[in-house]
Parts: C-alpha cells; structure tokens; sequence
C-alpha cells in the first residue's frame, strides 16, 4: 500500500524503521518542525526525520497540519493510509478523510484506558501490571476511534518510562504491520471503544515531579520510575534540586518521622519517610552534579540523619 506516515520521537521511528523494511511503499514522512536546543540553540532534526533522510524518503514539516497548502499536497499524493505514531499534532476532519484506507494510529495504552498524552508513564506511575498497544482508526476525538487489534505487555517491577517506551515501540511497530495486512486484505475489525471505561492522561511537564513525601513511599517510588528519564522526580536538598533515579519501599520502623526526613544512612542508600512507608533512596543526582549511585553520592556529600528534603 501507498503509505504517508507522521510522527516524531523515538517511539514513532521505531515504527518508520519497520515500514521501511516492509513490503508497504512510503511516499512520504511528515514530522514536526525543527527545534533549537541548548544554549548554542543548534538546529536539532526528530528521530524521525533523521531516518526518513537516511533512507531517501521525502520529509514534510508543515507548522501546522490544517494548513490548506498542506492538505492539497497530501491529497495530490494520493496515499492509500495514513499513519500515525506520536506525532505531535492534532488531525483536523479534512485530513483524516484524504485517504481511503483512513488514518491508523499506533497508541501506547490498552484504549479506552489512557486516552491522551503519556500513556506509557502514566500506566508506570498508576502502579498498573499490565499496559499494551492499541492500533486504531482516527476520528475528530481525542483517541476515540474503533480500535482494530490490541497487544498486552506485562509493566516489571523496576519498569521505568523509559525502559517501558523502547518495549512498546517495537511491539506498537510490530502489531501496525499485522493491522495494516489485515487492512489490505480486507479482514481488519472495527471495534468500537466503551466511552464508560475511557480515561484520559495529560502531558508530561517538570511540575508534576516535585516530590511530595507526605504521600505513600509506594506512589513516590512509581512516581521516580515513571518519570524516569524524564522529566525526573526530585526534590532539594540543602536549597539545591536533587532529581531521583531510582528507590526501593520498606515498611516504617520509626513513630514520630516526618516526611521528608532522612531517617536512617546505611553503605550504598539512605533511608527516607514518607506519609506511608520509607523510601530507600539509591539513585540520584544533584544540581550541578552527574548521576550517581547512592553510596558515591554518600562519600561525597554527608547527610545527618534529621535532614528534611525539600526544604
């Protein structure tokens, strides 16, 4: 099949790099504008775009994607599907209905569940057990539309967003394959979303990882591993942020701790109570530091037993 394909992070080259290697014909990738980073602000190209160039395939970058020229020059292209893996933008009713096979979405939750941005972290820092893959017809809603298969992954005990991410891309890259023959062959299901279940997740942003040790030590500890790596749980030390990377849960064994308390030190970690619970602290990084293993960062920067984080 004639394939447009839009996306731009990590996730959705993953899902490029498959189609390329398939029997599918990409005419085209479609991705979001270049960014300056850094304090240099050097021009920086989205993963996807980097491959797309790599393999000699036309990259389109319109600012936004309702734009009359754009959609001229998409329907001049003619393509059988369109799909989608995160790409960035929302997709107005006249772009959808451009290609006859519709608009397939590759989207990282078990829908009607996790509607909406980070899917993957959120499923981490809900302390779920289970998350997947949905491949699915876009509509004008917010991933509304009938779902055609879905793929189950078991979220590890130590599960970080971003081990999770790399794990959901190649199983959502895999599955849109079997979707897109089941597509051409004229088998693929239309199976409508229970409005009842649905539930919808909100952008990543560095607020949500401010600590708040008056919580659970088991909703911390999926919170660090959820927003790892970013954008990162952290708190202050000594007026100074202090990300964390990785902890573990014990039981609380002292009365009269205050969250945030640093209650016991030991060889490689240091002991930190919560509203519920301690949370065993065994990766961090400071402000102006670099990430470091509990017991290096303990050799280096003493902590009394009393200190209070978040102050």
């Amino acid at each position: 099949m004639k394939i447009i394909f839009m996306g731009t992070p990590d996730f959705a080259a993953v899902t490029l790099d498959k189609l390329i290697a398939s029997k599918h014909e990409l005419i085209g990738v479609v991705t979001q504008p270049d960014k300056q980073k850094g304090r240099t602000q050097e021009v920086s190209f989205s993963p996807v775009k980097e491959l797309a160039i790599k393999h000699n395939i036309p990259v389109y970058q319109p600012i936004k994607v309702r734009e009359p020229e754009f959609l001229e020059m998409i329907k001049a292209m003619a393509p059988e599907v369109i799909v989608v893996a995160a790409f960035g933008q929302i997709l107005p009713k006249a772009l959808l209905e451009i290609p006859p096979g519709g608009c397939i979405n590759v989207h990282g939750s078990l829908l009607p569940k996790y509607r909406g941005a980070a899917p993957i972290q959120y499923s981490i820092i809900d302390g779920e057990s289970e998350t997947g893959i949905t491949i699915m017809y876009m509509d004008v809603g917010i991933d509304t539309g009938d779902m055609i298969l879905q793929a189950k992954l078991p979220i590890a005990e130590n599960e970080t967003g971003g081990s999770l991410f790399d794990k959901m891309a190649h199983l959502g890259a895999d599955l849109l394959l079997e979707a897109l023959g089941q597509l051409e062959a004229g088998t693929s299901a239309r199976i409508v979303q229970d409005n009842e279940l649905a539930s919808y997740v909100k952008v990543l942003n560095k607020d949500m990882g401010k600590m708040d040790f008056s919580q659970p030590a088991v909703k911390l500890e999926q919170l660090i591993r959820g927003l790892n790596p970013w954008p990162s749980a952290y708190t202050f030390l000594d007026g100074k942020t202090l990300k964390l990377w990785q902890a573990n849960v014990e039981p609380q064994n002292k009365s009269n701790t205050r969250p945030g308390e640093v209650v016991e030190l030991r060889k490689d970690s240091f002991v930190v109570a919560t509203g519920d619970g301690n949370l065993v602290i065994r990766e961090l990084q400071l402000e102006g530091k670099k990430r470091m293993m509990a017991d290096a960062f303990l050799r280096g920067y003493p902590i009394a037993i009393g200190t209070i984080l978040g102050l």
